[in-house]
């Protein structure tokens, strides 16, 4: 029936972090504008495209792309954890739809997300399991990387089938902006490291705080310009959003994983999701941005973008 879109950034650290007052204003006035235009879209179904943090998808089996029949969020950083309410049979109409299409999918029957993907549906509905969602991981932190043509390609054959379906759609991009977090990198870690990114599910709590503290650790040393991850880059960020905005998708084709990191940090590929997202949408025809914010907020390690589009 129709298909609506939101794309914002997610931090572990926005409850764990405090930028100054105007900043936390503006992401605030930017969340309340993206939930009153999916209060006045009301969606009957959400499509989720978000990344994962080595809590649900390890290196033991890294697909590029998978879409949850079933899925559980891990609650991460103090996030809802629990069932979503996922529309099984029509998770699995996607998949062979996608397929169909010659994009391949990996599919799951037991999908665990985190922060990345439950954040936007925390902010946006105050509950997981408030709407019918389907989850799609796009792989954002482990090399190799898919082509971003290739993400733009899921994008469209999912815009494609959803375009189909007598629903009104909010697809949702979770992810980037520019940013460095703390986040193993398989050539330069250390052995727990690499047995985290193995197979690190289900850690002990004390683990898991282990863990999360060393990111809130490395947010406050870097609001204080003493941490040495890479720095933000706010003219990376507004050139990407540009691009989305003007549904000019094809322009980032041939960027390259390694330049991005380059320019934008090893977890500026979270930005797959945003770009599998418009591409989504723009399957269903010509879109309008109907608002847009950006910061770049050192306190979360993140260029924070938030946009909406019909």
């Amino acid at each position: 029936m129709s298909l609506a879109l939101v794309s914002m950034s997610h931090s572990p650290l926005l409850d764990f972090a405090d930028p100054p007052a105007d900043v936390t204003a503006g992401v605030d006035e930017a969340f309340d504008r993206a939930r009153a235009f999916v209060a006045d879209y009301d969606p009957t179904l959400v499509v989720s495209f978000a990344p994962d943090h080595y809590n649900g998808f390890f290196y033991d089996l890294m697909p590029p792309f998978c879409v949850g029949y079933e899925s559980l969020s891990v609650g991460d950083y103090g996030t809802q954890s629990g069932k979503l309410d996922v529309p099984t049979a029509l998770s699995e109409q996607l998949a062979q739809a996608v397929i169909d299409r010659d994009v391949d999918l990996a599919i799951s029957r037991r999908m665990e997300i985190d922060h990345g993907a439950v954040q936007p549906l925390e902010i946006l509905f105050g509950d997981i399991a408030a709407k019918p969602v389907i989850p799609i991981f796009v792989n954002c932190v482990a090399k190799p990387f898919t082509s971003m043509r290739r993400v733009r390609l899921l994008g469209e054959a999912i815009g494609g089938f959803l375009d189909s379906l007598d629903e009104r759609v909010l697809v949702l991009g979770s992810g980037g902006l520019s940013h460095d977090p703390p986040v193993p990198q398989w050539a330069t870690a250390t052995e727990p490291q690499r047995d985290m990114m193995l197979d690190g599910r289900h850690p002990t709590a004390a683990a898991r705080d282990a863990r999360q503290q060393r990111v809130i650790d490395t947010a406050k040393q870097f609001a204080a310009g003493e941490a040495t991850i890479r720095e933000l880059n706010p003219e990376w960020d507004e050139e990407f959003m540009r691009i989305m905005a003007a549904g000019t998708l094809e322009e980032v084709d041939a960027w390259s994983p390694d330049q991005m990191a380059l320019d934008a940090g090893n977890s500026a590929h979270e930005v797959r999701t945003w770009l599998a997202a418009f591409s989504a949408l723009r399957a269903a025809g010509d879109y309008t941005v109907t608002s847009s914010f950006y910061r770049p907020i050192p306190e979360f390690i993140a260029g924070f973008g938030v946009m909406t589009a019909r």
